[in-house]
């Protein structure tokens, strides 16, 4: 098992938001979390990640065997962990092409290799846009391809993926979903397949495009069911999340 999460209960200004989590994700799967908003979707995303101000009060995660539980971001991203914001911030006085390097373990002053200019070709940049700073004036669509283009010089083993299909034009999520299928290995026959990821998708858009193996929905903070993507996605677009609550009570 590549990830485990196991009895996971997270509190943000002593205020608790995700209680009794598990979720077990194995070498070469693709699940997606949906859920309202306010759930606890994106807490879940930053508990993984080790971000400080997320408390993790009981519970544990144990990645590749390893418990990082308490282990800090820059060690988790190190052991193979990658993540696709929603909105990142810009960073002014850090170029992408920069940047792309040092993800890439590269030389910040030699050219781009050849592999990562091909990459940001096809997510259509070009050089010029490279040299801007990261995030800085990018439109919607340009901040996922540039989110996108990061995890493909860092190559983690497990990735996260924040609505990738929020905000952003149908050409945009096209190109988006087949990067993100190079990033999960789907272009291999399945036991072939290495990388793991988790997609938090709100209306599933995404899902016309990238194959998840299970879904689950979040609702308060825990996770009410978990199955098949198309029919959980199918019940969710017919009865809204307030089916999930329903059929949460009929089960307890």
């Amino acid at each position: 098992m590549l990830l485990e999460i196991t009895d996971l209960a997270v509190e943000v200004d002593e205020k608790e938001i995700l209680s009794d989590i598990d979720l077990y994700i194995d070498e070469g799967e693709t699940h997606v979390l949906l859920g309202p908003n306010g759930s606890g979707k994106s807490t879940l995303f930053m508990s993984i990640l080790g971000f400080p101000k997320y408390n993790i009060t009981r519970g544990e995660i144990i990645f590749k065997g390893e418990d990082i539980t308490h282990l800090g971001t820059t060690e988790r991203v190190k052991m193979g962990i990658g993540v696709s914001f929603q909105n990142p911030p810009a960073i002014r006085g850090v170029k992408l092409m920069d940047l792309l390097k040092i993800e890439h373990h590269e030389d910040v002053k030699e050219e781009l290799s050849p592999e990562m200019t091909e990459q940001a070709s096809k997510l259509k940049f070009d050089e010029r846009f490279l040299e801007r700073d990261v995030n800085l004036g990018f439109s919607g669509g340009e901040v996922k391809r540039s989110e996108i283009l990061q995890l493909l010089a860092q190559k983690p083993d497990f990735i996260m993926f924040d609505e990738p299909d929020s905000g952003v034009d149908i050409e945009n999520v096209e190109l988006l979903a087949e990067e993100i299928n190079t990033l999960l290995d789907k272009d291999k026959k399945p036991g072939l397949r290495k990388n793991s990821g988790l997609l938090i998708t709100h209306l599933g858009y995404i899902l016309n495009f990238v194959t998840a193996d299970t879904a689950h929905v979040l609702m308060d903070g825990r996770i009410a069911c978990s199955g098949n993507p198309d029919e959980i996605l199918e019940d969710v677009r017919k009865e809204g999340f307030k089916g999930c609550v329903e059929c949460c009570k009929l089960i307890h």
